[in-house]
C-alpha cells in the first residue's frame, strides 16, 4: 500500500478506502475470523487492526483531533499506510501533538523535523502543523476545535456497497474546510476534511457489508 492514491494531489485525504489495489468495484472480504472488511483492511495486519479498532471511532478531545488533522495533511500525496507506519515517529517528533508545545516551535524545531528521517520531511506540511497548533489554541475562545469540527456532522451518512460508491467530499466537508481556513488553518481542503470526518466518526462510510458498519456513527 505504498503506491499513492490515483486521485492524489494537494487535497487528497487520508481515506484508506482509496487504496488503488482495491479496484473500481470491490466487495467486502471475509477474513479468517469470519468478519467482513473492505479489501484494503483484509490482508495487512496493521491496517486490519487500524480498521477494526480505530478508523471511524469518535474523536472528541482537542489533542486527538489536532493530531488527526496534522496526519491528514502529511498524508496528502502519499498512502495512508505510509503515515500509519510512521505515526509513532510523528508523535515523538511533534511532542505527542500537544498543540501548546507545537505552537511554540521556531526555526530550530523546523530544522530538527526536516532532519528527522522517521517522518515525512516536507517543510510546507511541517509549517502547516505549527500554524494549525496556533489556530487550535486560538479556537479555545470560540468553543474549541472539537466542537467546530463536529458541528459539521450531517444528518445522514453515505451507504456504500462498494468503495467506488464512497464520496470523496461533501457539502459539509467543503463548509468545514472553509470554516477552518477562516480560523487560520492550512492543508484543510474539502477532500482532506471529508477523510477527517470519516476517520473521527463524523461520517460512517464503512461498506454496508462490513462488520464495522453502523457501530458508532452518531455516537
Amino acid at each position: 500500500m505504498t503506491a499513492p492514491d490515483p486521485r492524489t494531489g494537494p487535497d487528497t485525504g487520508a481515506r484508506p478506502d482509496a487504496d488503488p489495489r482495491t479496484g473500481p468495484d470491490p466487495d467486502a472480504v471475509i477474513g479468517e475470523d469470519g468478519l467482513a472488511r473492505p479489501a484494503w483492511a483484509a490482508s495487512d495486519p496493521m491496517l486490519r487492526e487500524y480498521y477494526d479498532t480505530e478508523w471511524g471511532m469518535p474523536v472528541r478531545d482537542e489533542q486527538g483531533m489536532y493530531e488527526r488533522i496534522s496526519l491528514e495533511a502529511f498524508q496528502a500525496g502519499l498512502s495512508w499506510a505510509t503515515i500509519l507506519r510512521k505515526r509513532l515517529a510523528f508523535r515523538t517528533a511533534f511532542d505527542g501533538f500537544d498543540p501548546e508545545v507545537v505552537s511554540r516551535y521556531g526555526e530550530a524545531e523546523v530544522e530538527r523535523l526536516m532532519a528527522d528521517a522517521g517522518i515525512v520531511r516536507n517543510r510546507a506540511k511541517i509549517l502547516a502543523t505549527i500554524t494549525n497548533a496556533k489556530a487550535t489554541l486560538a479556537l479555545r475562545e470560540k468553543g474549541g476545535l472539537v466542537d467546530l469540527v463536529w458541528s459539521f456532522q450531517p444528518g445522514t451518512t453515505p451507504a456504500p456497497r462498494t468503495v467506488a460508491e464512497i464520496p470523496t467530499r461533501s457539502p459539509e466537508s467543503t463548509a468545514l474546510s472553509k470554516a477552518l481556513r477562516k480560523e487560520g488553518f492550512a492543508f484543510v481542503g474539502p477532500t482532506t476534511m471529508f477523510a477527517l470526518m470519516e476517520a473521527v466518526g463524523i461520517l460512517d462510510t464503512h461498506l454496508l457489508g462490513s462488520h464495522r458498519r453502523g457501530t458508532v456513527w452518531g455516537a
